[in-house]
């Protein structure tokens, strides 16, 4: 089973649950959008959780994605390199050679022990709290407000559920460009021609990545 199929396991067997039961506790019924949002938001993994601007050139932009995906791993595991080539799918010594090429300081994730439990809660709460805001005028105020301020709780028990496996370099990697693609194709009317000049890519670069992430046919 790869990560990507274990986290989904866990979201739809034992987090649409948790959230169900929260808001069943707090709002006093069941808001399937919500539930929806939450799940597919927690599915992408925190690691994808960022903008994609195709302002940048896609190649800048893929470079920049990997010092994030890194970064993120770094801190998810306190800067302990053997946990971070084995989340990544990679050897010790590729980690090492790509935190040198990223210009990556290990020691300040080394440093952040106590905050990194800390900082997994608060970016699920974000989650729960952002899906909320968008069905608060349909719901109850003072039922809203209770589900709101519990968010914190319920991210905690959500957090408790979710899998230590992330998505490989390569996963992610292949994630990204479907995203960053996807994004620049709508941009520029799905002209093949058009979106690789704009993002610095040859026509037949463009086109044979976007065959194999069968973005197009």
């Amino acid at each position: 089973m790869t990560s990507k199929e274990a986290l989904d396991e866990v979201v739809e067997k034992r987090i649409k649950p948790l959230v169900d039961k929260a808001m069943h506790k707090y709002l006093g019924v069941t808001v399937s959008e919500i539930k929806a949002d939450v799940s597919d938001r927690l599915k992408k993994s925190p690691l994808l959780e960022y903008e994609i601007s195709t302002k940048i050139p896609f190649k800048k932009a893929k470079k920049f994605f990997k010092k994030l995906y890194l970064s993120k791993l770094l801190q998810a595991f306190s800067g302990n390199i053997t946990d971070v080539a084995n989340a990544a799918g990679m050897d010790r010594r590729s980690v090492h050679r790509l935190i040198e090429e990223l210009q990556i300081d290990v020691e300040e994730f080394r440093r952040s022990i106590a905050r990194a439990e800390y900082i997994k809660q608060e970016a699920v709460q974000n989650i729960i709290q952002s899906s909320a805001e968008s069905y608060k005028g349909s719901l109850s105020p003072t039922k809203f407000k209770s589900f709101y301020r519990h968010a914190p709780e319920i991210s905690k028990d959500i957090v408790k559920e979710l899998p230590t496996t992330h998505l490989t370099l390569k996963e992610a990697e292949q994630e990204f460009e479907k995203q960053y693609l996807r994004k620049a194709l709508e941009e520029n009317d799905n002209n093949i021609s058009k979106t690789a000049k704009k993002i610095g890519l040859r026509f037949e670069t463009l086109h044979r990545k976007l065959k194999s992430l069968k973005i197009v046919k």
